[in-house]
């Protein structure tokens, strides 16, 4: 993915290192007054600086459920990321890099303005089979450790937060005819791509139990 082995990693392991130990310290399941926390503003959701209110808000939500994932997936050998409950699951390695997957292609429908599914070949072809998981992603997406899997969420991420940089809240509102035809807006649809983060590390967890059954 992205050239993965043309890529120096250390810098990402090297800036992730602070959020993977803090959230060593918190249960997400546990996430209540009484816990205790490494002092930061994970769990803070509101205006960013560099970013307009809105927008700022908005990566600050899809921060703290992307602390919640890490925090499920820390330690994971390669092992536990390929583990497969039935023929038909996708591993937990395969899932981090549909997150990845997906948010590329919002990336390219609301940055780049391309109709889904418009991208090219090139795109298709690095991204299309963890976007859409199942057989071929449990034939290709194996063998990985959890630092490849991570650098790649990183890059895209970092991605992500360049081009919120550059737009302000108005953007938010811009509309389109999409999930089904329905009229939505830029906002709905990173809203989503936070949301559907949510439903995978509901799986992760699920696939964990899993692992000594």
């Amino acid at each position: 993915m992205l050239n993965s082995k043309k890529r120096d990693r250390r810098s990402f392991i090297k800036g992730s290192t602070a959020l993977v130990a803090g959230m060593s310290l918190v249960s997400v399941g546990d996430l209540h007054a009484g816990t205790q926390y490494q002092q930061n503003d994970t769990f803070l959701v509101g205006p960013r600086e560099g970013y307009t209110p809105r927008i700022g808000t908005l990566l600050s939500t899809m921060t703290m459920m992307r602390a919640m994932v890490m925090s499920q997936v820390q330690g994971l050998t390669v092992e536990q990321l390929d583990f497969l409950v039935d023929e038909q699951a996708n591993s937990i390695g395969a899932m981090l890099l549909h997150l990845a997957a997906t948010e590329r292609y919002y990336q390219l429908n609301t940055f780049e303005g391309l109709s889904w599914g418009t991208w090219s070949s090139e795109i298709k072809q690095e991204w299309d089979v963890p976007m859409e998981l199942g057989a071929p992603a449990r034939q290709k997406i194996k063998g990985h450790t959890l630092d490849h899997y991570l650098s790649v969420l990183e890059e895209v991420r970092s991605q992500t937060m360049a081009e919120f940089a550059k737009r302000d809240d108005q953007w938010l509102e811009q509309q389109e005819p999409f999930f089904g035809g329905n009229p939505t807006n830029n906002h709905a649809k990173w809203f989503h791509v936070c949301e559907h983060e949510s439903n995978h590390n509901g799986q992760i967890k699920f696939i964990k139990k899993r692992f000594s059954a």
